[in-house]
């Protein structure tokens, strides 16, 4: 289970973090996608933070469900933003960010659930 949990983690992280640059540097596949939801620039730099801080928490054991949660959130919006505004190919990808959104989806999905007893509150917080 532990290698599991670091494989998931290490393959969201990785995607989250390598998209960054893209963000960052208003690459322009980047800003387009965000031109077509209404929110560049300030939608392309707020989801880099937020996916930063996110990739960076799931590389951190006791701070990776909280890295998952905000992922998930996160790709929640991407997915939805593919299925009801960019379309699943976006100018010529073959659906890459879609089929990326949706491996962080489950990576993060696996995290929390392999974390779920770190969680401070809920159900299954410790006494």
């Amino acid at each position: 289970m532990k290698a599991l949990d670091w494989i998931v983690r290490i393959v969201a992280a990785v995607i989250l973090l390598q998209t960054l640059f893209f963000k960052f540097t208003g690459a322009p596949e980047s800003v387009w996608i965000f031109e077509q939801m209404g929110a560049e620039p300030w939608g392309r730099i707020g989801s880099g933070i937020v996916e930063l801080v996110a990739g960076l928490l799931l590389l951190v054991p006791s701070r990776a469900w909280m890295g998952a949660g905000i992922a998930l959130g996160v790709m929640a919006g991407a997915i939805l933003s593919h299925l009801f505004v960019l379309g699943i190919e976006v100018q010529g990808d073959g659906g890459t960010l879609f089929g990326m959104a949706i491996v962080v989806t489950i990576c993060s999905a696996v995290t929390l659930w392999l974390h779920k007893e770190d969680i401070p509150f809920g159900p299954f917080a410790k006494d």
